[in-house]
C-alpha cells in the first residue's frame, strides 16, 4: 500500500468539491427558487427544512451504523459508497430545480418540494456524505496528515463556493427597465444539470485517488446497539462541545448566506456585489489554506479557531452598527469576517477525527461512521434552523414572495430588517462558537497528541 501523499489530499478535496456543488447551491439559492419561482411562502419553506431535519435524525445515524458494522469491501469500509451513490445524489439534485413545477397548483407544488427535497437531502446526500466524512480517519492515523485532509477538503468546498457564489448570480438574474432584479428560472435548471455532471466526475476522482490505510480489526470494534452507542457518545465532552459549536456555526453561516441573497438582491440591488461577496467568502479559505498545517502544529486547532471566530464576530457587530448603504464597503467587511470563519472551516473536519480518536480512547469502540453521522446531523439541524428561521423571519417582517419571477418591490422597512438579521445574527452566533471552543471543548493540542500516541500503541499491540 502506497504511503499517504498528495494523491490522497487531492482526491479527498474532490469529494467535498462534488458534495458542495449542490450543498452550497441548495443552501444559497433553494429558498430563493422556492419563494420567487414556485411562489411558496417563506414560512412554509422553513417548515419543510425543519421536517427534513427530523427525518435526518433517523437516516444520518442509521447510515453511520451501517458503515460501522457492514463488512468492509475490496475498496475499504467507506470508499465504495462514494462510487455507488454518486449518480443517484446528482440526479436527485437536478430534481430540486425543475422550473416547470411552478405551473402546477399550489398543493402539488408543495408535494413536489417535500418529496424531492427529502429524497435528495435525507436519503441520497446522507448515503454519500456520511461515508465520505468518516473516511478521513481511515486514510491516515497521523493528526497532522488528518489536518491536511481537512484543509484540502475545505479548499474543495471553497472552490465550489467561488463558482456558485460569484458565478450563479451573474447567470440566473437579469434587470428589468426599472432596475429591478428578475430571476430566469430555466437557468437554475441548466446550472443544476451542469453541477450534477461535474459532481459525478469529482466523486469518481475521489474514489480513484484515495486509499484507506487504517484498518480496524474485528475485535477492535465493540458491537453495541445504536442506543448504547449514542449514550456513550453523550458522555463524550469533546463530541458534545463540537456538536454545539457546529450547530451554532451552521446556523450563522447558512442564515447569513441565505439572507445575503435577499440583501444584495433587494437592499443593495447589485448582483455584481453579490458575486463579489460570494467570491470573498471562498477566497479567504483559499488564502489561509497553505498556512493551516503550520498553525495546527504551532498553536493548535482549538486555540487558533476560537480566536479566529471571535474576530469574525467583531466584524459583524461593526457591520450591524454601521448600517452600510454602499455594497462594496459591506463586501470588504464580509471579506474580513470570512478570514475568521475560513480558518475554523479549514480545521473543522480535523476536529472530528480528533473526537473519533477520543471516543475510542474513552470507550474502546471505533465508531467512525456513527460519530460523524451524529456530527453531520447537528450541522443539518443548523442548516434547517437557518432555513427555517430565515423563512419565518422573512415572512414575519413582511417579505412578499413572487410567482414565476414577477417583480415585487419590498418596503424600506422590510429592507432594513433584512440588513439587521443578516448582520446581528452572525455576530451573536460567532461569539457563541468562540466561547464554546474556549470553555467547553477539551481537546487542546497537547491532548490530541497524547490520544494519537495511545492509539498507535494500541494498534501495535493488537
Amino acid at each position: 500500500m502506497r504511503e499517504f501523499g498528495i494523491r490522497d489530499k487531492v482526491g479527498y478535496m474532490f469529494g467535498d468539491l462534488a458534495n458542495d456543488f449542490f450543498f452550497i447551491f441548495v443552501s444559497s439559492y433553494l429558498m430563493i427558487f422556492y419563494t420567487k419561482v414556485f411562489g411558496i411562502d417563506a414560512g412554509a419553506v422553513g417548515t419543510l427544512f425543519l421536517v427534513a431535519r427530523l427525518i435526518d435524525a433517523v437516516t444520518d445515524v442509521s447510515m453511520g451504523r451501517i458503515v460501522d458494522t457492514v463488512r468492509p469491501g475490496k475498496g475499504g469500509r467507506f470508499r465504495p459508497w462514494i462510487k455507488w451513490i454518486s449518480i443517484p445524489v446528482a440526479l436527485s439534485g437536478i430534481l430540486l430545480f425543475v422550473p416547470w413545477v411552478a405551473k402546477l397548483p399550489l398543493i402539488w407544488r408543495m408535494v413536489y418540494i417535500y418529496v424531492t427535497y427529502i429524497f435528495w437531502g435525507s436519503i441520497c446526500y446522507t448515503a454519500i456524505n456520511i461515508p465520505y466524512g468518516s473516511m478521513a480517519s481511515a486514510i491516515t492515523a497521523k493528526p497532522e496528515e488528518r489536518g491536511a485532509l481537512s484543509t484540502f477538503r475545505s479548499v474543495g468546498a471553497a472552490v465550489a463556493s467561488v463558482v456558485i457564489s460569484s458565478g450563479v448570480p451573474l447567470i440566473v438574474y437579469r434587470y428589468d427597465e426599472m432596475g429591478n432584479q428578475l430571476i430566469v428560472p430555466e437557468r437554475f435548471f441548466l446550472l443544476a444539470v451542469i453541477f450534477a455532471a461535474v459532481a459525478i466526475i469529482c466523486y469518481m476522482l475521489c474514489y480513484k485517488l484515495t486509499v484507506e490505510r487504517v484498518v480496524i480489526e474485528k475485535q477492535q470494534t465493540v458491537k453495541k446497539g445504536v442506543f448504547s452507542t449514542l449514550i456513550s457518545m453523550a458522555k463524550n465532552r469533546s463530541l458534545v462541545a463540537i456538536i454545539a459549536a457546529a450547530l451554532v456555526l451552521m446556523l450563522s453561516l447558512l442564515l447569513a448566506q441565505s439572507m445575503n441573497g435577499y440583501l444584495f438582491m433587494d437592499y443593495f440591488r447589485s448582483k455584481a456585489a453579490m458575486a463579489a461577496g460570494g467570491f470573498l467568502n471562498s477566497a479567504a479559505t483559499i488564502v489561509l489554506a497553505p498556512f493551516t498545517t503550520l498553525i495546527i502544529r504551532k498553536i493548535g486547532k482549538k486555540e487558533a479557531s476560537a480566536a479566529a471566530v471571535l474576530f469574525a464576530s467583531a466584524m459583524y457587530f461593526v457591520m450591524f452598527a454601521a448600517r452600510f448603504t454602499n455594497p462594496w464597503i459591506f463586501c470588504v467587511f464580509i471579506g474580513l469576517a470570512n478570514l475568521g470563519t475560513g480558518l475554523f472551516n479549514l480545521m473543522i473536519w480535523a476536529f472530528i477525527t480528533d473526537v473519533i480518536d477520543e471516543q475510542e480512547v474513552e470507550t474502546g469502540s471505533r465508531d467512525d461512521g456513527t460519530v460523524y453521522a451524529v456530527y453531520s446531523f447537528a450541522r443539518k439541524v443548523g442548516q434547517a434552523l437557518a432555513g427555517g428561521l430565515g423563512g419565518w423571519t422573512l415572512s414575519r417582517i413582511g417579505y412578499q414572495s413572487s410567482v414565476a419571477g414577477e417583480t415585487v418591490v419590498q418596503t424600506q422597512q422590510v429592507l432594513n430588517n433584512i440588513y439587521s438579521v443578516a448582520t446581528i445574527v452572525p455576530a451573536i452566533c460567532y461569539l457563541a462558537v468562540s466561547l464554546i471552543l474556549i470553555f467547553l471543548y477539551p481537546l487542546s493540542r497537547k491532548k490530541v497528541v497524547e490520544n494519537s500516541r495511545i492509539l498507535r500503541e494500541k494498534r501495535k499491540n493488537a
